[in-house]
């Protein structure tokens, strides 16, 4: 399981637009890159990112080997009701993973 940093507010106005940030700890190896003996080194590539609230998809992100180490991103969504947010990224693998946080809507 990777490391997860995901920062959003625990409780919001109704109707309030607010930033959701969220950093992944992951090597994105593009499959060109070569070791200190020459060898490849197999790609290793998150390529997808969505994030859902109350079930519906607010976004979707398609990730390529031209990102860095480290994948961050931000967006922002409006809170209408309290509910789950759930992140889920997919890669190379079989790799997946998925965190939820809860928002609150006062």
């Amino acid at each position: 399981m990777a490391l997860t940093r995901i920062t959003l507010p625990e409780r919001v106005r109704a109707g309030e637009i607010v930033e959701v940030q969220w950093l992944i700890a992951h090597p994105m190896e593009t499959g060109y890159r070569a070791d200190d003996l020459g060898q490849v080194v197999p790609r290793d590539i998150l390529r997808s990112f969505e994030c859902l609230y109350l079930g519906e998809r607010v976004v979707r992100l398609s990730l390529y080997p031209a990102i860095a180490a480290n994948p961050y991103g931000s967006f922002t969504l409006k809170a209408d009701r309290s509910g789950p947010v759930v992140f889920r990224w997919e890669g190379d693998h079989g790799f997946v993973q998925q965190e939820e946080r809860r928002l609150e809507v006062i």
